[in-house]
């Protein structure tokens, strides 16, 4: 029996970077800082933090680069995969593990909605139709 499934919960460590295909699918390279707490023998606190490469494809590529930035939390699912290459100065083979996304939520508050130009915070609401409605008269 084979297994390969990967579970992290961490944050952004730089703002996502996404390239398209030939073909437009959109790929969304990122990397999530996930740490750990533990004691160490001595009953000291700890916090060991590792750094994860994840590549995201398609619809997930493109709400990654549309919704997310640096410090935002998420929490991906997915499989590991082994890049192997040659190094072009050296000639030295080099491999790096990464997670490929399959499945990932959006976690924490959403980023507060951008406030349209005609009306400023502190700008009295606009006259029309409920504009004079207290929130406790409100009837739901």
């Amino acid at each position: 029996m084979n297994v390969n499934k990967v579970t992290l919960a961490g944050r952004l460590t730089r703002d996502p970077e996404t390239r398209y295909t030939n073909s437009g699918t959109a790929i969304t390279d990122i990397s999530l800082a996930v740490s750990r707490l533990y004691k160490t023998e001595a009953g000291e606190t700890r916090d060991e933090t590792d750094f994860i490469d994840v590549t995201a494809f398609g619809r997930s590529a493109e709400l990654i680069q549309k919704h997310l930035h640096k410090g935002n939390p998420l929490f991906v699912e997915g499989r590991l995969k082994l890049d192997q290459w040659d190094d072009k100065q050296t000639g030295a083979k080099r491999s790096k593990l990464k997670v490929i996304a399959e499945s990932m939520q959006f976690v924490g508050p959403r980023a507060p909605a951008p406030v349209p130009s005609a009306q400023q915070p502190g700008a009295p609401a606009p006259a029309g139709r409920g504009a004079d409605i207290e929130p406790e008269d409100t009837p739901f």
